[in-house]
Formats: C-alpha cells, sequence, structure tokens
C-alpha cells in the first residue's frame, strides 16, 4: 500500500494557493459543470433587455464590467505579470485578445444566423478546437474516450439545439454568421488552453482568470461606450447587464479557472456543452417554449456524453496539481 503522502503527480508550486480535493470530481469537473450552468442563463437573460440594446453591446458590458471586477478582486493579480516569464506574458496577451473576440463573434452570428445555430457551431466547434490546438501544441494527445466522449455531447448539443429547425422550416445559411461562430468557438477554446496552461505552470487561477477577463473587459470597453448606451439605464437593461457581469462572467469564471486546476482544457471545453442543455431547459420553464421529441433525445445523448467525460477527468494522466 503506498505511503498517503507520496506525490502522484509533480510537486505543486507554492505560489498555487490551497491544495485541491483529493477528490476528481469536486476538483474538477463540478466547478466547470457548475459555470456551464451559469453560462446556460445567459440567453434568458439576455432576452429579457431592452429591446434597443445591441446584441453585442449586452455581451461586451457583461464582459467590460464582470472582466474589471474579476481582476480587482482577485487578490495576486496585480503582481501576475510579474511574476510571469516574457513567453507568458505573450501567452496573456493573446488569451485576453481571445476573451475579448468572443462576444464580438458570437453575438453578431446570433444575430445573422440564430440562437440555435450559432450556439451548435461556436459550442460544437469550441471542444474540437481545445483537442486540436492542445494536440498541436504538444500539451495533450486526444484518447479514444475522449473522442467518443465529445462526439456523443457535440451531437447530443446539435439535435438539442436544432431539433425545432429539423421538424420545420429550415432558411439558407449565412456564410459570415457560420464564420463568426466558428470563430468564437476558437476564441473560447484558445483561451481556455491559455488559461489551464498558465495555472498548470504554477500561478494562481484567480490571478490567471483575473488578467485575462480584465484587460479583456478594458478592450471591448470603448465598444461598449461607442453605441447607444441608453439602455443600460434602464432598470430591466441595468438588471440584465449586472447579472451578466456577477454570475456569467465574474462567478462562472472564477469556478472556470479553478476546475482548471485539474482538467484539461479539451476536456473542460466539452463539459461545458452542459450549457446549451441549461439553455433549453430554462426556456421551456422561463420562456414558455416547447422542445420536440428530437431536442429531447439530444438531451439525453448530451447527458451521456458529459457523463463519459467527467468519468474521463479520473482517468486523465499527468495532469498537474496546481
Amino acid at each position: 500500500m503506498p505511503n498517503r503522502t507520496t506525490p502522484l503527480t509533480p510537486a505543486r508550486p507554492h505560489s498555487a494557493g490551497p491544495r485541491p480535493s483529493r477528490t476528481p470530481l469536486l476538483g474538477g469537473p463540478a466547478p466547470i459543470l457548475t459555470a456551464a450552468v451559469l453560462w446556460g442563463t445567459t440567453g434568458t437573460a439576455s432576452s429579457l433587455a431592452p429591446a434597443d440594446a445591441p446584441a453585442a453591446a449586452i455581451g461586451c458590458a457583461g464582459l467590460a464590467l464582470g472582466g474589471i471586477l474579476l481582476f480587482l478582486t482577485s487578490r495576486r493579480a496585480r503582481s501576475l505579470p510579474a511574476a510571469c516569464t516574457r513567453p507568458e506574458r505573450g501567452l496573456l496577451v493573446l488569451g485576453a485578445a481571445a476573451v475579448a473576440l468572443y462576444p464580438v463573434t458570437f453575438y453578431p452570428a446570433v444575430s445573422r444566423t440564430g440562437v440555435a445555430v450559432a450556439t451548435v457551431i461556436a459550442l460544437g466547434s469550441a471542444p474540437v478546437f481545445a483537442g486540436l490546438l492542445a494536440w498541436i501544441t504538444g500539451q495533450a494527445r486526444p484518447t479514444a474516450r475522449w473522442s467518443a466522449a465529445t462526439t456523443a455531447a457535440v451531437l447530443g448539443c446539435a439535435l438539442l439545439v436544432l431539433g425545432p429547425e429539423l421538424t420545420g422550416h429550415t432558411t439558407p445559411m449565412d456564410p459570415t454568421g457560420i464564420a463568426l461562430a466558428a470563430g468564437a468557438g476558437l476564441s473560447y477554446a484558445v483561451y481556455s488552453l491559455i488559461g489551464g496552461r498558465l495555472i498548470t505552470h504554477g500561478h494562481p487561477s484567480g490571478a490567471v482568470m483575473g488578467v485575462l477577463f480584465g484587460a479583456a473587459g478594458l478592450l471591448v470597453l470603448p465598444l461598449v461606450l461607442c453605441v447607444d448606451t441608453h439602455w443600460l439605464t434602464t432598470t430591466r437593461g441595468a438588471a440584465v447587464a449586472a447579472h451578466l457581469a456577477l454570475f456569467t462572467v465574474y462567478l462562472a469564471y472564477r469556478l472556470f479557472g479553478y476546475g482548471l486546476r485539474r482538467t484539461p482544457a479539451s476536456v473542460a471545453t466539452s463539459l461545458t456543452l452542459a450549457e446549451p442543455a441549461v439553455a433549453a431547459v430554462l426556456g421551456v420553464t422561463v420562456l414558455g417554449e416547447r422542445l420536440p421529441a428530437a431536442s429531447w433525445g439530444g438531451l439525453a445523448v448530451l447527458a451521456l456524453g458529459l457523463v463519459l467525460l467527467t468519468a474521463s477527468v479520473g482517468a486523465v494522466k499527468g495532469t498537474p496539481e496546481s
């Protein structure tokens, strides 16, 4: 029987903060799935914004407010750039740009292709991009279990979100909207991989997320101020912006960063495919929407894929503690 103090992974740097839970489920998938639940409220919340609020401005306002708050409340965020090596500082810049790119591409994609198509392309492509980028950069090689589970999750996501489209009249696809949605998926994969890499290098997850999203918030702030901001002065507009900032950015990305301590980014991006499931359930229960049988079948397949992905986290080898 091995000694309980024998390290199973590389030594944990002193700067990485408290020792994470020994239970893989609590140390990785649970925070990420909780973040996905919070992200799943985005569509319902944004639908309650004033009708004259520009779609991109809603997302950018949430990122600006939440990102800056995340930076200001992260204990070691201010000292992180100085603690990083020169290549790591380059990763911080690239990661912040990728974070800022997400609302700039995703929300216009929604306006051109609709929520269903944009969500499927963005969220469905993100884990594929993350797996390929992790493989190309030598961070991880896709396993057979990850490939099977991600395929099931992407298929379930597609059936869930596109169920109404499959049972009704389909409209021609907008190539620009599709490209924008794929760009959103790529940006999500890039900043997830960069965040995961910096965290596994020993930097505190809160500081990494704080710097990435604080810098991104500053990058998109001019876009918010350049459009009509009257909607932010209304009660509904302010409430929507506050919800997006506090729950879908500040709290969700704190949890996501914590989960990246013990979960490879390629697995994490696949786990967040739970987001459209939450959005669909909220659409039924809050907005009174109806889902066809194809969507409920997709929800079941997506759940199966998420279960397989959650189980695979415990089988991942060489995931460093932080």
